[in-house]
């Protein structure tokens, strides 16, 4: 049975906002039980999630937000944006809300970056996560292909780059990286511009890109922290995406001990929009399947 999606309109109407560092944030929260943080990617926001918020949201706390330079949340053009000052904000974010409990991740794209930070964060005993489930993004710069628009992004006009993206520059972008037959609607691709558009976020997009440089210098961190296998892990990957797709997942299976990996195939870089129904029962799965081990570790 598909998943009923919630309207941008009123998903924006949700949204309650916290400072952090000066800046307005934009979040959402729904649900009762273990915290859940959603972190989303590149370039969209929070609403990515929104197939999934409700019947999420029936079972765990879900906490979202849009991260700064994204969505709803401010855009500042003078700030120089980091994927750490990015984990900051999601410790900020739980901190906000007073979330005691370890916390379970689920992150996309950029936010698996994030994620990786936490992650390397938990072994330093700076933050307390009790699993971790990366879709589609780039865990390892080595397997990382960038499309065009953001190698183009990441050079010397990047700048100029990225005052001339436009909804129709989006919709080209995201032809090419979803599946053959799951591709984004018209009205969708138009709430997906609308969170991008919205406090002038094309002229940031240039700084924003810097992530991927940034991965590079944080890569063997991260990785040596998925490594140690102390906390859950899978990935449900779309196969086909060009971006990430199924030669991520094979470098991962190669590189993690044990690797809990899933591949959908036919779907692309946006599995929680493309394939929601089918990303929801693989993430139920590892959840039930982690849970005496989870219980365990709350009762040592």
């Amino acid at each position: 049975m598909p998943l009923a999606q919630i309207p941008l309109r009123i998903w924006r109407q949700r949204s309650q906002t916290f400072i952090f560092r000066g800046h307005a944030i934009r979040y959402w929260v729904a649900g009762q039980g273990e915290p859940l943080l959603l972190i989303h990617g590149f370039p969209t926001a929070s609403w990515d999630w929104h197939y999934l918020w409700q019947p999420l949201a029936q079972r765990y706390r879900v906490i979202a937000c849009d991260m700064l330079g994204f969505g709803d949340s401010a855009k500042p053009r003078e700030h120089v944006y980091s994927l750490l000052e990015q984990a900051d904000l999601q410790q900020a974010l739980l901190a906000h809300l007073d979330v005691k409990p370890a916390v379970h991740l689920l992150a996309h794209d950029y936010g698996d970056s994030v994620a990786q930070e936490l992650l390397a964060r938990h072994y330093e005993a700076r933050v307390e996560l009790a699993s971790c489930v990366f879709l589609n993004g780039g865990l390892f710069p080595e397997t990382h292909r960038p499309v065009l628009a953001q190698k183009l992004l990441l050079s010397p006009l990047g700048w100029l780059l990225g005052r001339a993206f436009s909804r129709v520059s989006l919709a080209k972008s995201f032809r090419q990286i979803f599946g053959p037959a799951s591709g984004p609607s018209e009205s969708v691709l138009d709430d997906f511009w609308s969170l991008i558009e919205v406090n002038q976020g094309p002229r940031i997009m240039h700084k924003l890109i810097g992530y991927i440089p940034e991965r590079r210098v944080q890569r063997d961190r991260w990785v040596q922290a998925m490594q140690r296998g102390e906390v859950p892990l899978r990935v449900i990957d779309g196969a086909v995406d060009p971006i990430s797709g199924e030669h991520m997942v094979a470098r991962y299976e190669s590189l993690i001990p044990n690797p809990d990996t899933v591949l959908l195939p036919n779907i692309g870089h946006y599995p929680h929009t493309e394939a929601p129904v089918q990303v929801l029962k693989h993430y139920l799965a590892f959840r039930e399947a982690i849970t005496p081990r989870c219980r365990k570790v709350a009762c040592s």
